[in-house]
């Protein structure tokens, strides 16, 4: 019998939590897989966090594990979302069965039974998924380092700031500070964070690829 559908996003870089792409890209999935089941999300749960991140560090993980009931579904856009450790997601993965609940795929990557097939897919996408994670803090590593030795900034350029002539140090960017004083007043006045968001949006401020802010955005600016 199924019950209620939670889902769950997790982006890996402080930068892709910025912009908001990747987990607007993992929403919009989740919600066309809900909708074509035939399901209603009831609550979505999101991370700012490394793939190699435990339980402990993913407030928002725990949130959501702690919502789910026998018959729920925690959903993913993609398997690699639950982590990119294979242990890290083991450990996921029993702590939602523990809920009699089950974690669902949107990209379908055998999550869904459990059979020795669809198990062993589980095992290949999330070696898979490891060697990714390892392939790509190894590119980023050399990346930094040659930056480093240049002279460059390493890192992006939070919300609020700019980078100033030297190409290397941050200053203050007057408007943005002022969107963020707004949300911050928002904040104390007990807005959630997606209502903030839809505030600063009616107000004529939106992020910086002019779309409405996300609420990983809105909670950076005011924590």
């Amino acid at each position: 019998m199924f019950g209620k559908a939670i889902g769950y996003l997790r982006v890996s870089t402080e930068e892709q939590g910025q912009s908001g792409l990747g987990l607007e890209a993992q929403q919009a999935a989740i919600d066309r897989f809900c909708e074509a089941n035939g399901w209603e999300v009831a609550d979505v749960g999101q991370d700012v966090v490394s793939g190699a991140s435990g339980l402990d560090k993913r407030p928002a993980l725990l949130e959501a594990i702690g919502q789910l009931a026998q018959g729920d579904v925690l959903v993913v856009a993609k398997r690699d979302r639950l982590g990119r450790d294979p242990i890290v997601v083991a450990m996921i993965e029993a702590a939602v069965q523990r809920k009699k609940a089950k974690v669902v795929s949107a990209a379908g990557e055998g999550t869904e039974g459990e059979d020795p097939t669809h198990v062993l897919m589980r095992r290949i996408v999330d070696a898979f998924a490891e060697y990714e994670r390892l392939v790509i803090g190894a590119r980023t590593k050399a990346a930094l380092q040659a930056k480093q030795a240049r002279g460059e900034r390493v890192g992006h350029v939070p919300y609020g700031f700019r980078l100033a002539e030297d190409g290397v140090h941050l200053e203050p960017q007057e408007q943005e500070q002022r969107v963020m004083a707004m949300a911050n007043e928002f904040r104390v006045k007990g807005l959630t964070y997606r209502a903030i968001a839809k505030r600063l949006k009616a107000r004529g401020h939106l992020n910086r690829n002019g779309k409405l802010f996300h609420p990983v955005q809105i909670m950076r600016m005011v924590s």
